[in-house]
């Protein structure tokens, strides 16, 4: 064995709002249940992130008992469920379904569009307007949202099955190694510079044990009786130099990062952390902390 175990494993239910950390995690088709699964949009239909507006770092989301619970500076909590009516066919027709059913509206999450999600209704888009300053609407991937990683950007093994995505960026789950993060922060340190958090990269779970950046090696990878594949390392972005907390804006550690780890194919790219693809095997499977992680490097 490798020696390497999961540490911590987050779950951010909404895109670009603040997450909660877990010690175990289900895992469905899609990813770690429960992650990533509602989006925020505007009026157009665009996907909000905290990379143009940062105030979304100050709305806390959290799954529990069957419901999504978000808490603001100020404001009263909000709790919506995480299913729409879950006896309703699917709705394949005209956006608005049976009597009951939820309002599907099509959102476009980067190069995705159209994608079909149920609207969360009227007094959670209030909610988050009061607490954004800005029109929008909280929006639920239901059983009509279908999304699939383009064909380019899944590992051969798993080409034939089509897997899928969520709200994510782009993949079902995002691995950083506590060693890369420590070799960040003693870079920082050496500059007389804060230590960042590992919630400032977002992953899904972080891997205690092994030498820094191991993961940009790792072909595939078993973990709590799953298979992953990696699907190339994580591009990182503004959102990495905010406050995952008050969402203040600063330069670290991306300005740091970029004299380290710019990508060799396109130094425009930034990485950290690597990006993974599961081989999904049906219901059952979980991933928890002290899970050991087995990888098989290229």
């Amino acid at each position: 064995m490798s020696g390497l175990r999961v540490s911590r494993i987050f779950i951010q239910p909404v895109k670009s709002l603040r997450g909660h950390e877990v010690a175990a995690a289900e895992v469905d088709e899609l990813g770690l249940v429960g992650d990533r699964r509602f989006v925020i949009a505007d009026a157009e239909g665009r996907f909000l992130t905290q990379r143009t507006l940062p105030r979304m770092a100050t709305i806390a989301a959290r799954v529990a008992d069957g419901t999504l619970r978000l808490t603001a500076p100020d404001m009263p909590e909000l709790t919506v469920p995480l299913r729409g009516e879950p006896d309703l066919p699917k709705l394949t027709g005209p956006l608005r379904g049976e009597p009951g059913a939820a309002t599907l509206r099509r959102v476009t999450i980067w190069k995705s569009e159209g994608l079909l999600a149920e609207d969360c209704g009227s007094d959670a888009a209030r909610w988050l307007g009061a607490a954004l300053g800005r029109p929008c609407s909280l929006l639920r991937a239901g059983p009509d949202f279908v999304r699939p990683i383009p064909l380019h950007r899944v590992p051969e093994p798993l080409k034939a099955a089509a897997p899928r995505v969520a709200c994510n960026d782009a993949f079902p789950f995002m691995v950083v190694g506590e060693a890369s993060l420590a070799d960040l922060n003693d870079r920082l340190a050496a500059e007389g510079l804060p230590a960042v958090p590992m919630e400032r990269f977002r992953p899904s779970f972080a891997v205690a044990g092994g030498e820094p950046f191991a993961e940009d090696t790792w072909a595939s990878f078993q973990v709590g009786g799953l298979t992953l594949y990696a699907a190339g390392r994580c591009a990182r972005c503004i959102v990495t130099c905010l406050d995952p907390w008050s969402g203040d804006r600063g330069v670290e550690p991306l300005r740091l990062l970029s004299a380290y780890r710019r990508d060799s194919q396109d130094p425009t790219q930034v990485m950290f952390g690597q990006n993974a693809i599961h081989a999904y095997a049906g219901p059952g499977r979980r991933i928890a902390v002290g899970d050991p992680v087995d990888p098989q490097r290229a």
